[in-house]
């Protein structure tokens, strides 16, 4: 591993000092980031599920390639694959998910949301693109191009 002088020599984006903007930059987009995920899970709770079921649905429904596998929400939620299934399990007793197994590997388990779990979904995500739109406004986060 480079350190100091040596990596600044291999890595010209450490090579300049970052500026106070640089700061303020990277300090404005997590506090944007901060106000967006409390705005959600006060959303969330206000719909009548927590805030992780409403990651959970979203990631199933949000799945770019149909229905996914546990391993993939482990994946998308950043969780472990035994808390995944915990997660998947109050969902599914919450009549927010259902299991199924895959067409083409029957070993394979796929989850789906339900009908009750789109319905919570539309209306958070209608809301959740307006507080989007309002942060955008409030907090530019556009970085600019390297030097």
């Amino acid at each position: 591993m480079l350190t100091g002088a040596r990596a600044a020599r291999h890595n010209p984006a450490v090579s300049k000092p970052l500026r106070d903007a640089d700061f303020e930059r990277l300090a404005s987009w997590r506090y944007a980031l901060r106000v967006f995920l409390r705005f959600s899970a006060s959303a969330a709770r206000r719909a009548g599920i927590s805030p992780s079921q409403h990651q959970l649905v979203l990631a199933v429904r949000g799945f770019p390639e149909g229905p996914p596998t546990i391993a993939d929400l482990a994946e998308r939620l950043q969780l472990r694959h035994q808390s995944t299934v915990g997660l998947v399990d109050r969902c599914q007793r919450a009549g927010l998910v259902r299991r199924r197994k895959d067409a083409e590997d029957r070993r394979r388990v796929r989850v789906e949301i339900t009908a009750k779990a789109e319905r919570i979904l539309e209306q958070l995500s209608r809301e959740h693109l307006r507080e989007l739109r309002s942060l955008a406004l409030k907090f530019p986060l556009a970085l600019p191009k390297p030097e």
